[in-house]
Parts: C-alpha cells; structure tokens; sequence
C-alpha cells in the first residue's frame, strides 16, 4: 500500500526500511538466533545488566524519544528508586545528551562520581551508550565527550571494562563509527541506511537500550509486525493505520482542524505521546503543511489546557489514548469515620482509580461533544511490549500515509538543519 509506483520522483521514499523492519529482524532471529542482531543485542544487554547498576543513554531526538517512550511506557514508574533486586538486576536509567543544559549534565556526572567510587563494587558500576547515526550532532557529541571522559577516568582509559561498558550505535560510516572502531569498543550496533531518525524505534536505536531495561523486544517487534500486516491486508474500518488518518486527515482538510492533541489518560504514555510529536513534526511540517502537535496527560492537563479545549478556538482534533485494564491491582477509595471525612470522599466507597479515571474519559468526552468539539478514542486493552509496539508502527504507518495524502515526502528534515548551521557558525566565531 505504500509502494512506490507511481509516486513522482521528489516523493520517492528515502527512508522507508521501518515499515518491514520488525518483521525482518524477528525472521532473522529464527533463523540464526544468538548469531542474529536479536540474539547480538540480547546477549550485550544481558552483560551490561550483569556488569553495571547504572546505565546512561545519550542521544537526541529520534535517538531519544523512542527509548524514552519505552522506558517510561513498560518499566516501574519510580524504577530508579527501587533497590537492585526490586528491579530485577536492571540498572538505574539515565537520559543525557538531549539538550544543552549546563545543570542537569553537572548533577548527572555529580551523582556518578559520589555514588560510584569503587569500580569492583557491582552496585558502583556503570556504562553508557551513545546514539548517533552520523555522530555528528553537536548536543549528543559533547555529552559523549563529557561522559566518555568520566567512565575512562572511573575504569581506566586503556582498560578492557571501559571498551565493554560503552556501546555506541550508530550508521555503517560516519564519525561516530570510525571514532568507535579506533577506540576498540567490543561491539558495535548499526543504524540502517533506510531507516530515519524519528522511525528508529524498532532498530538498535530503541531495541538495545530496551533490552538493557529487561523490556521484552522480540514482543515489541511482534506487535509491530503484526499490525504492519494488519494495515496491508484490512479494509478500512477494520485498519488502524487507515482509520486513523482517514480520521485526522478529513478534520483537518474539511472542518481546518490542524492542532492534533494526543490526549494520554494516564502518567505513562507521556513520553510516548511527545515521541508522536517530533514524528508529526518534524514529517509533515513541510511546505507551509502539516498539523500541530500537542501531547496532554489527563487528568492533570484538564487543570490547565482543558478550558481552552473546551471553549477555545475550533481547531483541536483530540484523541484520547485509553489504557482498558491497569497494570497493578485497582486501587479503591477507603471509607474512613464520619469525622474525617471532611473530603466527602465516603460516598465514593467501593469505587478505584480506574473507575475514577473511567468517570473522567466519559464526563471530559461528553464535555466536548455537547458543544461540537471532535474526539476520537485510541483504545489499548492493557499496557504491555506488544501493544505498544503496535502503537508506535500505527502512528508511524499513519504519519507515512498521510505524507501521501498532502503529497509531502515524510522523510527528512530539511528545516532543522537552520538551527544547526547557525550555532555553529557563532562557536566558530
């Protein structure tokens, strides 16, 4: 459905490798298990788990966002707070690289240096990976820099565990690869060619540091395989892909609806829904085109947003991204002595947080329609590998197709290079 017959010269994919991708790679890992990138990647992020308790990922970006969407999304919500063994051996996480931020990276190594003074204490170790498909991105270079530097001083330069506790992944040529090879980093992970930074998810951009965090990878690529076929073999209305963007694309040319709010119900999914926004963006925001993102995280942002959503301008198409059933047991409201319940909350006994939440959808949804504003619901049966693997290749599918629809290539990003080009020229000053 996404062939390139008949798609003038200057819409050809460039790249368009995301699509088949999980399905290739989970092909590839029957075939050849330990010996495959799965199995390569499987077997370096059970080491770093054996070997490390604090675990730094630098990237930016696409090289950021994914893993971010993940992480948040699949692990403990308060995952770096709990003990070695409440996590299940897996290491603390740490984001760096992203921004240019003097702060967070001084309290980052900060933390490193006084919580890491002796390297043979398991609990005291870390390592790092570095994301960079061409290793030129100036944010994520620096922060290799900085950290690169810190874990050579912590293991010794020259030292076998500092070649085994840095994993760069990145393109088959570039700075980053040729700097990695002299280094001699024990291994080494690809980016492809056709695959961009924003659609990287599913490659080792996503997969290894996910497979660090003990996150399921090989369910994370069947969920997006399985819808990749979903959107090649169903009709619409039984297509997600094409539900989806048929849904977005006729508010936004019929009705002019051109901000799209990622309504997420729920803490988890943020990072997700702000991984959505750079892949919107930074693909259809081409020639004057291309609608706005926005990420919301209900019920918080009903105390902020919500009364411009509701009486504000009407150019919001908002889809609520709905988690059916928790993760963890429901919560229920305690009923508590007559005299403490100033709160009036005892008329609620018996009733949990997801029915709460569930109150919530249905009153912020009958809000909107009773004066004409549009929603659509994005209905996930539970949070797991799986399903979100199936969002992340719906949203990615459903962001190519409309790329076609408004006659925009949906891949690079030609306006982010303004900003690059300029700041280096005042460094170079």
């Amino acid at each position: 459905m996404l062939g390139t017959d008949q798609i003038p010269a200057d819409k050809q994919p460039l790249d368009a490798g995301f699509q088949n991708l999980p399905q290739q790679l989970l092909d590839e890992y029957e075939a050849k298990k330990e010996e495959s990138l799965l199995g390569r990647i499987e077997t370096k992020a059970r080491e770093l788990r054996e070997e490390s308790d604090r675990f730094v990922v630098l990237g930016i970006g696409g090289s950021y966002m994914g893993m971010r969407a993940l992480f948040e999304a699949l692990c403990h919500p308060w995952h770096n707070e709990l003990t070695r063994q409440q996590r299940n051996g897996v290491p603390r996480l740490y984001f760096e690289g992203n921004n240019v931020d003097n702060d967070s990276i001084s309290a980052l190594k900060e933390l490193l240096e006084t919580g890491c003074q002796d390297p043979a204490d398991l609990l005291q170790r870390w390592s790092l990976t570095v994301i960079s498909k061409s290793g030129g991105t100036l944010e994520t270079a620096v922060g290799f820099r900085l950290f690169r530097e810190a874990l050579e001083a912590y293991y010794g330069p020259d030292s076998a565990v500092s070649r085994s506790l840095v994993v760069p992944i990145t393109g088959l040529e570039g700075k980053l690869r040729n700097f990695s090879n002299e280094k001699g980093y024990e291994d080494i992970f690809p980016i492809p060619d056709n695959v961009g930074g924003r659609f990287s998810v599913f490659t080792a951009v996503g997969l290894f540091p996910a497979a660090v965090m003990g996150i399921d990878i090989r369910q994370l690529l069947q969920g997006a395989a399985d819808m990749t076929e979903r959107f090649n073999s169903q009709p619409l209305g039984d297509n997600p892909v094409m539900d989806y963007t048929a849904t977005c694309h006729l508010f936004e040319r019929e009705k002019n609806v051109s901000i799209r709010v990622l309504s997420t119900w729920g803490k988890r999914l943020e990072a997700l829904g702000l991984w959505y926004d750079q892949l919107l963006a930074e693909s259809l925001g081409k020639a004057e085109q291309g609608a706005t993102p926005l990420t919301v995280v209900n019920t918080r942002d009903l105390h902020s947003r919500g009364q411009q959503h509701q009486e504000g301008a009407l150019d919001k198409l908002i889809t609520n991204v709905i988690v059916e059933r928790a993760g963890t047991e429901d919560v229920a409201v305690p009923m508590v002595p007559d005299n403490e319940n100033q709160d009036d909350l005892n008329k609620l006994k018996g009733k949990t947080i997801p029915d709460i939440l569930s109150a919530a959808i249905e009153g912020t949804n009958r809000a909107y329609a009773d004066v004409n504003r549009p929603t659509a619901d994005l209905i996930l049966p539970e949070l797991n590998e799986y399903t979100v693997g199936q969002t992340l290749q719906m949203l990615m599918l459903a962001t190519v197709l409309e790329g076609r629809l408004i006659k925009i290539n949906p891949y690079g990003q030609p306006g982010v290079e303004a900003y690059k080009k300029n700041m280096q020229e005042v460094l170079n000053r």
